[in-house]
């Protein structure tokens, strides 16, 4: 069941956004599974989870700011969410379209919880 009332939806996209603050955005080479497994590591500039503001919910949509993160070369498929810099607890994940990083370079993530 679909939820129809826009101000549930909203009241949840908060919730989600306020498991964590500041949320921090993670790069994986596979599925992370449900512990975050995967992450990418090294390069140089090195690799590191990078930090995102939700904005305010509307119409049952919540976005973080984009955030680029520095990557060696590899094929990445999965982004991750994690309460910390480093450690901390892994909240969530999702597919992304598989990039392939012929050497060093970057990756542009703008994070969006949608419920519906």
């Amino acid at each position: 069941m679909a939820i129809a009332v826009t101000t549930t939806k909203n009241a949840l996209c908060t919730a989600y956004a306020n498991i964590a603050t500041p949320v921090y955005v993670s790069v994986h080479f596979a599925d992370p599974g449900t512990n975050g497994g995967n992450e990418a590591s090294g390069g140089s500039p090195v690799y590191k989870r990078i930090a995102t503001t939700w904005s305010a919910p509307a119409n049952g949509q919540i976005t973080g700011s984009q955030v680029t993160v520095d990557l060696p070369a590899g094929t990445y498929t999965h982004a991750g969410l994690w309460t910390a810099l480093n450690g901390g607890t892994f909240i969530d994940k999702v597919a992304i379209s598989s990039t392939t990083l012929g050497g060093q370079g970057t990756l542009l993530i703008t994070p969006t919880f949608t419920i519906s």
